[in-house]
């Protein structure tokens, strides 16, 4: 990938080993407001150092038809205002199972200013984890 970064990025750091967590799935959808419908989803998958700079279109497995071709860059230009987004953070698979972490997945919603940049930091423990707003 290249040094580009999207405008809203992810970080996710394992408390309990001291390192990024690496290649944990991440989904992140746009909740409202939204002239799209359904709202537009991407995914990534953390890189080495447990980052996300850029966003893929999200196709599911049961998807039928072609492969969504936008990026959310091109979600931002037709947007204005205020906006409301969700990061999914699969951390079941990353901690190797559902019966390894109390969280199955961590859920985090947060609103985006027009013209803004953000970044959302998670600390991931299997039994705890906080975020807060980076830079």
């Amino acid at each position: 990938m290249s040094d580009q970064k999207d405008r809203i990025t992810c970080h996710i750091l394992d408390t309990t080993k001291g390192t990024p967590a690496r290649s944990v799935r991440v989904k992140l959808s746009l909740a409202s407001p939204s002239t799209f419908s359904p709202g537009p989803v991407f995914e990534s998958q953390t890189d080495e150092d447990g980052r996300i700079k850029v966003w893929l279109p999200y196709s599911s497995a049961t998807s039928s038809g072609e492969v969504p071709v936008y990026t959310l860059e091109d979600i931002f230009t037709s947007l204005s205002g205020t906006t409301r987004w969700t990061l999914t953070f699969d951390t079941a698979a990353y901690f190797g199972g559902e019966d390894k972490t109390f969280f199955p997945e961590v859920v985090v919603v947060f609103t985006v200013a027009e013209g803004q940049r953000y970044h959302v930091p998670l600390l991931l423990a299997p039994y705890s984890y906080s975020t807060y707003r980076g830079s």
